[in-house]
């Protein structure tokens, strides 16, 4: 196939590990037989007219993750100015052999807990929450269980995860195929968090857990009296025109907008089609859609303190150790984390998992952001017994990440 080059200007408009990432559950829309190939189908977007060089080297970046195995690999790079370069590569269809579309719509997954921890700062500015109140305060006798006492445990804690919350999302995840079209409820994912003891007493130590982001979610709707995808929509993707980046409807099983398919495997490379499904099990820790350009746009905004005051973004970058194999010098703050560059300083995003999608992103020094979104998880290509091949195809993903952010 032949690469497909457009050229637009955009303006601003206002690592982890597997037990670190929403590592959900669906299951398989279609299935494609056989063990699949991927051709090296391309495309690009860029900033100015012109020949292409200056994507160039973020197009070989993409294409080196679609040749490691990832069937699709999208890009975006959005400079200080808001003005971005898009690219895609290899294929958005397995079985159409359509190129996947530049900057198309992607589950950012675990990405979503940087928009809940924002909301919660919002309401902290608005003095309806209290960063080192209990839980309790808000969700009375909710959070209760062996060891776990909502009393003790404050919203800053939940946002920074040092609560000790047990992981709910583990035992939801045994099977990636088997509820591609079932609702779950927040209350019924607490409950089977809840019926585990504590991981550790709260504000002990550092350890991600998705349960920390499902209780704030409920925090979010009991203090606003509002729908948590209300709240992220009014106070977040309106003020900055985010046309492509929402919270699914209940129910609501396929991308809204152009997109890449995602890939998952029951055997490792016999990748099934697992774009559709019904992200309830992910809520307030990982739901959220949006684009590798809209992305950049939340995080700058974020950054620039266009969403939050003075104050708040400081508590929100006030980090704890955090780090793992990909990024040992990594910290987390509120639903933010901090990521060191081999090229020196430090970059701040998130990331985020779920099956058929694998994002990393972060905005640098400079004020450069950059979203990199592959379109399978590491183990759907690579055998997840095969420890030091799963690492690498994380690694390369962050790498590329990396090399973006220090050199582009």
């Amino acid at each position: 196939m032949n690469d497909q080059t457009q050229t637009h200007t955009q303006t601003k408009t206002q690592h982890q590990t597997r037990h670190r990432t929403l590592i959900a559950v669906s299951a398989a829309a279609a299935l494609l037989a056989g063990t699949v190939s991927l051709s090296a189908c391309s495309s690009a977007t860029e900033q100015t007219a012109g020949t292409g060089s200056e994507s160039g080297p973020l197009q070989d970046r993409m294409q080196s993750l679609v040749d490691a195995g990832y069937p699709a690999a999208l890009a975006s790079v959005t400079g200080p100015d808001g003005r971005s370069i898009e690219v895609a590569a290899g294929i958005g269809d397995l079985a159409t052999d359509e190129p996947a579309p530049v900057d198309g719509e992607v589950r950012i997954a675990s990405n979503t807990k940087m928009f809940v921890a924002t909301v919660v700062l919002q309401l902290v500015e608005e003095g309806t929450v209290a960063l080192d109140a209990p839980i309790d305060t808000y969700l009375p006798g909710l959070v209760t269980g062996s060891g776990i006492d909502g009393t003790r445990i404050t919203v800053r804690q939940l946002l920074q995860h040092t609560a000790g919350l047990p992981e709910y999302a583990d035992q939801i995840a045994a099977d990636a195929f088997a509820a591609q079209e079932r609702y779950i409820s927040p209350r019924d994912m607490l409950d089977i968090a809840l019926a585990k003891p504590a991981v550790f007493a709260p504000g002990e130590r550092w350890e991600y857990s998705n349960t920390n982001y499902l209780v704030l979610g409920l925090l979010i709707e009991a203090v606003t009296d509002r729908a948590l995808p209300q709240q992220i929509d009014e106070r977040i993707v309106e003020p900055l025109d985010l046309e492509h980046t929402y919270f699914p409807a209940p129910g609501e099983r396929e991308l809204r907008g152009a997109h890449p398919k995602g890939y998952h495997a029951k055997t490792v490379g016999e990748l099934l089609d697992i774009t559709a499904l019904d992200p309830s099990f992910a809520w307030s820790a990982g739901a959220m859609v949006s684009t590798p350009h809209e992305l950049d746009v939340f995080m700058q905004a974020l950054l620039d303190g266009d969403l939050l005051d003075e104050e708040s973004l400081a508590e929100m970058q006030t980090t704890v150790p955090a780090g793992d194999e990909l990024w040992p010098e990594a910290s987390y703050g509120l639903g933010l984390q901090r990521y060191p560059l081999s090229c020196g300083g430090a970059a701040w995003g998130h990331g985020g998992d779920i099956p058929g999608t694998q994002t990393r992103n972060a905005v640098g020094p400079d004020g450069t952001a950059v979203t990199i979104a592959v379109t399978s998880l590491p183990w759907a290509v690579v055998s997840p017994d095969d420890n030091e091949r799963l690492m690498e195809q994380y690694r390369i993903v962050v790498d590329a990440l990396d090399a973006t952010l220090c050199e582009r």
